[in-house]
């Protein structure tokens, strides 16, 4: 089975979000942060990655992508608050 990753990305804390599924979440993240793809994360200059899970099934991250756009916006903030309080960009982390 691949790995995939269900991830949010912000143009600043509290400010615009992004939800997202891919099978290589730092060359995704890179392709937003490069501006390599047209669309709403370069339209809204959305390039700070501050959350994602890892799934083991492809089916159950897409799912969870779609429950997660679905969410109000503070439980989005909330989601990500637990997990990184400071909105810290994430990137540098799964690049290592």
């Amino acid at each position: 089975m691949k790995q995939m990753y269900v991830y949010i990305m912000a143009s600043a804390p509290n400010g615009t979000l992004y939800i997202g599924v891919t099978g290589n979440l730092s060359k995704r993240v890179w392709e937003h942060r490069n501006h390599v793809v047209e669309g709403f994360t370069d339209k809204y200059h959305v390039g700070r990655l501050v959350y994602y899970e890892v799934w083991q099934d492809e089916r159950g991250a897409i799912a969870r992508e779609k429950q997660l756009k679905h969410w109000k916006r503070d439980w989005k903030i909330k989601l990500i608050q637990n997990q990184n309080p400071d909105w810290n960009d994430l990137y540098p982390d799964i690049c290592r």
